[in-house]
């Protein structure tokens, strides 16, 4: 069984000892991604909305090197810090997941790595 460890510089480096993505007889596992500018390692900005849509860009980018893109994604976990910001969350979401709607699952959870308010992992098939 041969795992492929997927990388790339377009998405943040892995903040631990974990990879940004593996692949597994044709299913692509892409880690947490948090709303940090892969340029700088910063946090895009305080705005929710702007959060979600760095975190999906970061998930495009490591679906495209590992030779995926959105519409391979079958299963969506959203990890929140505020239920409240549901709504605009899904706005930007649905900007991503127009055609091809994965399942999904959204908690809301007490706390974030460096304190950001959305974290996003998804699930690929081939």
């Amino acid at each position: 069984m041969s795992k492929r460890y997927i990388h790339t510089e377009n998405a943040p480096a892995a903040l631990g000892p974990y990879s940004q993505a593996v692949e597994i007889k044709g299913t692509l596992y892409v880690s947490g991604q948090i709303p940090f500018v892969p340029s700088t390692m910063e946090l895009v900005s305080d705005d929710i909305q702007e959060q979600t849509r760095q975190s999906l860009e970061n998930i495009k980018a490591i679906l495209t090197e590992a030779g995926y893109s959105l519409a391979d994604v079958v299963k969506a976990g959203l990890f929140i810090k505020d239920m409240n910001d549901f709504g605009k969350i899904n706005e930007i979401y649905a900007e991503y997941f127009t055609e091809t709607k994965p399942a999904r699952a959204c908690v809301e959870v007490a706390r974030l790595p460096k304190d950001v308010k959305i974290e996003i992992e998804v699930i690929a098939v081939k």
